[in-house]
């Protein structure tokens, strides 16, 4: 199992046949296998990378971190507070952190009042949430094992 979830980490758009010949199993198994990752929920989706300096859409959006210190519930934890966070159309990513803070949640906006809107108006009045602190992103070089950077070495450049 562990090594048919690496190839489709690497390419999700391997087909069955595809994953049978690099690990000698009958497409058939490949295919059980894959079904049981699935209804498993091991396998929650499937994805387009798709590089943000490319895409129109995406180019235009604004993106920012957003670090917030919460008080935890009795008998819920962190994890109350989170379900009611990660709801939000705008949040992208959210985890629970050690450190400084307890949460850190990554959002979409269209522009900056977009985001300051969301910190001011929903998140910060969100019962148990004692600060945030934002950090807007301004360009991703990596992102889950995947470089968003193309080398283009202008030619006038000196190399030592």
């Amino acid at each position: 199992m562990e090594e048919i979830l690496d190839l489709l980490r690497q390419n999700a758009r391997l087909s069955a046949a595809d994953i049978a010949a690099m690990t000698k199993k009958t497409e058939a198994e490949v295919a059980e296998i894959i079904k049981k990752l699935e209804d498993d929920g091991v396998i929650l989706g499937y994805a387009a990378i798709v590089n943000p300096e490319k895409d129109a859409v995406a180019r235009d959006k604004v993106l920012a971190e957003i670090q917030i210190q919460v008080q935890p519930q009795r008998e819920h934890g962190f994890d109350a507070i989170a379900d009611r966070i990660y709801r939000f159309p705008q949040v992208r990513s959210l985890y629970l952190m050690s450190g400084g803070y307890d949460l850190k949640v990554v959002i979409e906006g269209d522009n900056l009042r977009d985001v300051a809107m969301f910190v001011s108006e929903k998140l910060s009045t969100l019962e148990g949430v004692r600060s945030t602190k934002t950090s807007f992103i301004l360009k991703k070089y990596k992102e889950n094992d995947i470089v968003y950077v193309v080398d283009e070495n202008d030619s006038r450049e000196m190399h030592a």
